[in-house]
């Protein structure tokens, strides 16, 4: 029987997980903003973004960054993410495809609790980091 902490004790440095989010579409932005209650409309009203100077809107960075969450969320659990730290380098774009890839840096433990640190990145499909991030996790009944 696989328990909580075997992922944790499992845990290599080097170790990867990958998942990718095809044609990302400007429901999705309006969707998140009504989640987020950001209606800058740069990010869901064409009009505007032309007179902004841009082709089209663009995603809120809060949006990659939550999409960007679920690699260490769903790989050990959410409940075991103690620390996110993102930072944004690029936009997301109606019709990207978004791949969010993390890996293991380093496996350690605190007072007997096995920590895993992973940097975490955002992608587009032309290769371009949206966003470099970093997470901590650990076992949700470790303190």
């Amino acid at each position: 029987m696989t328990t909580a902490t075997d992922v944790f004790t499992s845990a290599q440095v080097g170790d990867e997980q990958e998942f990718q989010v095809e044609d990302i579409n400007r429901t999705q932005f309006v969707r998140y903003a009504g989640g987020g209650g950001d209606f800058n409309p740069i990010h869901h009203d064409q009009t505007f973004a032309e007179k902004a100077g841009l082709e089209t809107v663009f995603g809120m960075g809060m949006f990659t960054a939550g999409v960007l969450s679920r690699v260490p969320a769903e790989w050990f659990g959410p409940e075991s993410v103690k620390r996110y730290a993102v930072k944004f380098t690029s936009r997301i774009w109606p019709g990207d495809t978004l791949t969010c890839k993390g890996t293991v840096t380093k496996v350690y433990e605190v007072d007997g609790v096995p920590h895993v640190d992973l940097e975490v990145l955002a992608l587009n499909q032309k290769g371009e980091t949206l966003i470099q991030a970093e997470s901590t996790c650990r076992p949700w009944s470790a303190s």
